[in-house]
Formats: structure tokens, sequence, C-alpha cells
């Protein structure tokens, strides 16, 4: 029987690299209004895998993205490992994520690769702001859906998610 992953905002855990080396994240919240995910703050710095970061360092670091994922089944797939807790640093009010309904297609028809439609959101926002074409700081807004695991580690690899999804420009 599988373990049972216990996590909790504030845990910080690793991504191992194709160089053997390591990327972190931390877990900062959890959004209600997206299915109450989590909500991950992932960091640029790559650190040697035999190196342990300070992590008071490690979370003043230039920040790469967010995310909403599922933490705890990245860890049962072993995409990430759980590495130590430490507080959350700065303040989540912030985060803006983006949304549209102009992904999937139908049979015989091609995919919208730019969406007019966007919408955005903060972490536990009680309203969805439509905004159609993403203009100012709403350009800024990273993609909201709850990313898989798999997604995470490559968008920390590569600075990219492996999925279809339409842009803004």
């Amino acid at each position: 029987m599988a373990k049972r992953v216990k996590t909790e905002i504030g845990d910080i855990f690793s991504v191992t690299l194709d160089n053997g080396n390591k990327k972190y994240f931390q877990y900062i919240a959890n959004d209600l209004t997206q299915l109450n995910s989590d909500v991950i703050r992932c960091f640029k710095k790559e650190y040697p895998n035999d190196e342990i970061p300070d992590f008071s360092e490690l979370l003043s670091g230039d920040v790469d993205f967010h995310a909403h994922t599922m933490i705890n089944l990245g860890v049962k797939q072993s995409y990430f490992k759980q590495e130590g807790k430490s507080s959350i640093y700065t303040t989540t009010e912030d985060i803006l994520f983006r949304d549209t309904n102009d992904y999937g297609k139908k049979v015989g028809d091609e995919s919208i690769k730019i969406s007019d439609n966007w919408f955005v959101w903060k972490i536990n926002a009680e309203i969805f702001t439509k905004v159609g074409k993403l203009t100012g700081d709403n350009r800024k807004a990273e993609i909201g859906i709850v990313i898989p695991p798999f997604a995470i580690v490559e968008r920390i690899k590569t600075g990219k998610y492996n999925f279809v999804y339409p842009d803004f420009d």
C-alpha cells in the first residue's frame, strides 16, 4: 500500500533536472476558486544535487513561475521530493492567474492558437474578471488551470508547458 503523503503550506520540494541538479518550489496556498488546488512558487536558481540550499536564501531568490497542481500526486509519482519547510516570505495577494474557454477543439476543427477571451483572478478571489484581450499587467498572469505534476516538471526543466493551450499574441 502506498505511503500517505502529508503536505502543508510552507513545504519545500525539489525536482531533479536532466543534468542531475535540482530546482525547488514551495507550496504557498490553496486556491478554492480552482478546485482547492495547491498553488506553488517555483524558483529559478539551480542547485547541485549534493547541496542542500539555505532555505532563506532559496526563498528570497528569483521566482520563475506560479502554478496550480496536485503536490501529493507528484510526490507519489516521484516527480517531486519533499525537502523541508519554511515560512512563506512574500504575500500571495498579487499573484495573478488567467484562463480562457478557447481551448480544445471539435473533430475536424483547428485549435484556437490566440485567444481574445481571457479572464483573470487572484488566489481565492470571489470573482473572475473577464478582460477579453490581455493587456498591461494581465499579460504577466500565469495559466491558471490545474497542471499535472509531469507538466510542472517539464516547465521547470524547459521553461514551457508540454500541452496545447492558447496564447495571447
